[in-house]
């Protein structure tokens, strides 16, 4: 079994496609169909279903793609290892990011970080706190910024605290609580508002503190995406509730501070088992000892 066999069935899987596999690895695609059947053959069993349509993975298939893509990532974690022995960073950085991330300046340190190490591919990946947790303690993404609540702590990765932070009201600008400038939860809660999806961190941290306060809410819009949120709060439709170190560059809204406002704490977390040499480089140029990032014994 060969690396390029499996990069070959990765790319299949990926595009659903041989065409577009063949493409994506820069081969024609008579020599990648007759790779992945000979690799069929060697495992004794189909990987893919194929008709004039479609192609998809078998149940072998399913059971193989894991596997594999951990074989071609620990190759390549391999060769980067080599290189920066030799003095090299190479290979592959992928860094996930929270919509409201404040703590970091990605751009600026994703700026440097081209600047010294230009062979490393970079990949951004933007979601929610708890899907990016789960995503670097699975070896999918090398670093995480995240923002959780002060009551929540990020489990199975290794972390550094960035910021700590609490949340403000953001409302319309012709908005009756625009002219305070200070409320508390209890005069929020009578409010109509726009918030986060439940289950999510983002809306935890609004949630635990109007239950801790024995308050109930409005939330008539939930909105996984922060600037479509602002949208909707221009229009009046319902207030919100954001970290007071994201705000600043929002427009055409109007910040009010909340007395018994919610905390924030946003993170850096990286794998456990520790970071490939291009996430250790990213780590120090966000601000990560290199202390911090020695291998555990």
């Amino acid at each position: 079994m060969e690396l390029q066999q499996m990069r070959y069935v990765v790319a299949v899987a990926e595009t659903n496609s041989f065409t577009r596999a063949a493409e994506r690895c820069l081969v024609v695609q008579s020599a990648l169909s007759h790779q992945v059947a000979r690799l069929e053959r060697e495992l004794g069993g189909k990987l893919f279903e194929r008709t004039s349509r479609r192609v998809r993975l078998t149940p072998a298939g399913e059971a193989f793609l894991p596997a594999a893509r951990q074989c071609l990532d620990a190759a390549e974690r391999a060769a980067a290892e080599v290189a920066a022995a030799l003095g090299e960073v190479r290979g592959r950085l992928t860094v996930g990011v929270i919509p409201t991330v404040a703590a970091v300046d990605i751009p600026a340190a994703l700026h440097e970080f081209r600047g010294r190490y230009p062979n490393v591919r970079i990949g951004l990946r933007v979601g929610a706190s708890e899907e990016l947790v789960e995503q670097v303690r699975d070896g999918v993404i090398d670093v995480a910024c995240l923002g959780l609540p002060a009551t929540i702590q990020p489990r199975g990765v290794r972390t550094r605290v960035t910021a700590r932070d609490r949340l403000v009201a953001v409302v319309a600008p012709g908005h009756p609580l625009a002219a305070e400038p200070e409320v508390d939860l209890r005069r929020l809660s009578a409010e109509v508002f726009v918030d986060f999806p439940l289950g999510s961190a983002g809306r935890a941290q609004s949630d635990q503190a109007f239950a801790a306060a024995g308050l109930d809410r409005d939330i008539a819009f939930e909105v996984p995406a922060p600037d479509l949120m602002v949208r909707i709060v221009r229009q009046g439709l319902g207030i919100a509730m954001l970290a007071s170190t994201y705000v600043p560059q929002l427009t055409g809204v109007h910040t009010i501070e909340v007395s018994d406002a919610p905390a924030r704490i946003e993170y850096l977390v990286w794998n456990d088992v520790g970071p490939t040499p291009a996430a250790k480089a990213f780590l120090e140029i966000a601000g990560v000892p290199a202390h911090d990032l020695a291998e555990r014994t």
